[in-house]
């Protein structure tokens, strides 16, 4: 299951993919905590965006980009003084949903998965999926029954039987 939260920008679909901590240095480098299964998200020459506080996105082009412990830092075309990038501590980096990679089969983003409804094999209505815990292992479903009381379904192939995001069925 590939990671992804999503917000809507006016009529765009934007995917967060991560968030700049700090800045680094004095040449133009921001620190990101990661929050997309793909790191070739943030190769060189790919366009990101960042959200200001009025919710505005701007496009970025990466023009640098290396690990260190646990960072990724990311170097912006343009953006070559600690001056420049500042003001991008805190925001969110997103893309497009046109940018999206196609997954492999039995693969999802959450975004398809969050808002299936939930039935079992008898065709007993269990609830609908609110949100996604990636605890470990395996991604573990938020389901909301009727009565607003969440059931915790485990993502693994004994207890999921299908998924289906054309239609937002999911059969256990």
């Amino acid at each position: 299951m590939a990671v992804a939260t999503v917000s809507n920008k006016g009529d765009k679909i934007m995917f967060t993919i991560g968030k700049i901590t700090n800045t680094h240095g004095i040449k133009g480098e921001v620190k990101v905590k990661q929050i997309t299964d793909f790191i070739e998200r943030f190769d060189e020459g790919s366009i990101i965006y960042v959200i200001d506080q009025d919710n505005n996105a701007q496009p970025l082009e990466i023009d640098g980009f290396r690990t260190q412990h646990n960072n990724l830092l990311i170097h912006f075309k343009g953006y070559d003084s600690i001056e420049d990038v500042e003001g991008f501590k805190g925001l969110l980096l997103k893309i497009k949903q046109e940018q999206l990679t196609d997954l492999p089969e039995n693969e999802f983003y959450y975004y398809e998965i969050i808002g299936c409804t939930v039935w079992t094999t008898d065709e007993i209505k269990v609830g609908v999926i609110d949100h996604i815990l990636s605890p470990g292992a395996n991604d573990v479903w938020v389901v909301k029954d009727a009565t607003n009381k969440e059931i915790l379904i485990p993502y693994i192939q004994d207890v999921v039987k299908e998924v289906d995001v054309k239609n937002k069925r999911v059969i256990l």
